[in-house]
Formats: structure tokens, C-alpha cells, sequence
């Protein structure tokens, strides 16, 4: 996606000029031994991040040279995730409109080395009720769905009850719905509105008496990786991104459960090998691995030439449930 040049001054209804400054947000991912990771800087609470100045020839540039200067991480594969221009969005110090345009980056975990300002995290610390793949967590039946249905009951008139008690069933999969791991972004906004996140009561009279569990970042940090994480899941359906994130050489096992981390949800194993195979994602290297109990396992890597070969109509990476 190419960038889009935000403009730093414009004239309101009233002729009166209205400043902006423009933040570049990085939601960078990797894959690690904790699972899917997200690189944090300021004590795990923040994204790395950085205003857009002149020197800057393009936005990504900036983003780049944030990233690297905050946590020595050279990006590699980077899109323009959003831009959040919300009125709420005020500077601290100042009464300006504050834009941020994010960025979704992915790295492989061997280049994760870098200073200890930044950390890598599971991206599941911050979201813990995302994370499907043993079935869905306790705390959503415990916790979640009787808060949310208590915010539901009061409300003002019928109707919005009614409004609300579905919003949360589509969300969260109450009442038998199924769970669609892509609303990430609309379970934590729910949440927020629900005033059941820490975030949503900053700055106000209004507290959440009861936090949910869930590591909380600064301003609006966890709802860009929110965003950043609905966009990868839905997008590891559709165009191989997902091989952005595998060491060079990779067993099928390694590459299922890399699909299953991201998505929170199991994959029906051999349902997604045939997927892979029939598509011709992947090609052997006529080696194998050691690594696994019983027999050796054969290695396989991504052929590069599918880009090309799909470049007009995609290709599909469907999940396949159990």
C-alpha cells in the first residue's frame, strides 16, 4: 500500500486553524517460543512509535527509522494497517489532533536480537480471550459474558438492550454462536464501550472496579494491535503471509502450528496439508529433521514463485477447523 502524505494544518468550519501532529505506530510480529509476539518498548506497554517530522521523505521511511532507532530492528515485510484521526485523540501537552497511521510488520524470530529498551510479548498477554486453541478460555464464560450482560441490562430503554446482548453474542460466540477469531477489534471495542478495560476509564470519573486480565498499553496501543491482529488473521486466509514469518526451512507440523498460534483456533491436520499441497505453497528441500519423536520429518521451504505465478487472482490460505 503506498503511503499517504497527512497534511499538518487545516482550516476548520470557522476558518480557524487547526494543528495536527502525525504518530507512525509499528505493530511488529514475529513468532517466538511464547507464541505469536509483538515488539513492545517502554517496559512491555508500549508499540514502538514516533512522530512524522520533515526529514522524513515518506512515511514508511519514518516508520523504519523509528523502529530501528527505538529497538535496533531493521523491518523487512511492512503494510499500512490504519490511520486513527478519532476527536478524542488529543495531545497531552498541547490542544492538537493527534493522527496516527499504523504499520503491520512481520519478521522472522531469529532476527529478534536487539537492545533491552524492547521486548518481545505474546500478543495473548494483552488479549487473553483470544486464544482458542484448547477451546475457549474460562474466563469467557466466567467472567466476560456475565459483565458484558450486566452492561447490557443497564442500559436505558429495551431496544438498546437488545442491541447490546447481541453485539456481545455475535462478538464472544454466546448463545451457541460460533466464535469468528477475525473480531478482535470489535471484542476489545466492545469492551471498551463496556468500560471493562482499563483504557476506556484514563482521564475520567469513571473506573472499571473489576480490570479484566490482560496486559494494558498506553493511549490507543492495544487497540492498534487489535487491528494489527484481525488484519493478519484475516489476511493468512487469503495471500501466503504467513511464510513471512517461517525460518527458511520448516517442517509441515512447524507450519500448522504456526497457522493455529496466529488464529487462536486448531487446524484439521490433514484437511490443511492437503491445502498447502494442492496449492503449491511449498516444495521439498530433500532434507529432514531429527527434531521430532518418531520418524525424521521432511523439511520444506516456500516457493517464492507462486507470487508470481498468483499475483491476479490470490492465494487462498484457508483455515480448516476441527
Amino acid at each position: 500500500m503506498q503511503d499517504q502524505m497527512p497534511a499538518t494544518t487545516k482550516k476548520s468550519a470557522s476558518g480557524k486553524a487547526q494543528d495536527a501532529s502525525v504518530d507512525l505506530i509499528a505493530v511488529v510480529v514475529a513468532v517466538t517460543d511464547q507464541g505469536p509476539s509483538v515488539l513492545t518498548v517502554g517496559g512491555a506497554n508500549a508499540l514502538p512509535s514516533g512522530p512524522f517530522e520533515l526529514g522524513h521523505r515518506s512515511l514508511q521511511f519514518g516508520l523504519r527509522a523509528w523502529v530501528e532507532h527505538q529497538t535496533g530492528h531493521q523491518l523487512g515485510y511492512i503494510e499500512q494497517l490504519y490511520t486513527f484521526a478519532d476527536r478524542d485523540r488529543i495531545g497531552e501537552q498541547r490542544q492538537q489532533r493527534v493522527i496516527s497511521i499504523s504499520y503491520l510488520a512481520l519478521t522472522r524470530a531469529e532476527h529478534a536480537a536487539g537492545p533491552s529498551m524492547r521486548a518481545w510479548r505474546s500478543w495473548y498477554d494483552y488479549f487473553p480471550w483470544e486464544d482458542h486453541r484448547s477451546g475457549a478460555p474460562p474466563m469467557v464464560s466466567d467472567i466476560l459474558q456475565s459483565r458484558l450482560l450486566t452492561w447490557a441490562d443497564e442500559a436505558g430503554h429495551d431496544p438498546l438492550r437488545r442491541e447490546r446482548r447481541q453485539r456481545a453474542a455475535i462478538a464472544f460466540g454466546f448463545d451457541g454462536r460460533d466464535w469468528n477469531e477475525e473480531l478482535v477489534l470489535q471484542r476489545y471495542e466492545l469492551l471498551y464501550e463496556a468500560a471493562l478495560v482499563e483504557e476506556a476509564t484514563r482521564g475520567s470519573e469513571r473506573s472499571a472496579s473489576l480490570p479484566l486480565p490482560g496486559a494494558t498499553m498506553i493511549a490507543d496501543h492495544r487497540r492498534i494491535l487489535a487491528t494489527g491482529i484481525a488484519r493478519l488473521r484475516s489476511k493468512i486466509k487469503y495471500r501466503p503471509v504467513v511464510f513471512e514469518l517461517m525460518p527458511p526451512v520448516f517442517t509441515f507440523l512447524q507450519l500448522q502450528r504456526t497457522v493455529e498460534a496466529l488464529s487462536g483456533r486448531l487446524v484439521h491436520k490433514p484437511n490443511f496439508r492437503r491445502l498447502i499441497e494442492q496449492q503449491e505453497l511449498v516444495e521439498e528441500t530433500g532434507e529432514t529433521t531429527a527434531d521430532t519423536v518418531g520418524r525424521p520429518a521432511k523439511l520444506f521451504r516456500f516457493r517464492h514463485a507462486v507470487l508470481d505465478e498468483r499475483v491476479v487472482a490470490g492465494t487462498k490460505l484457508p483455515l480448516s477447523r476441527a
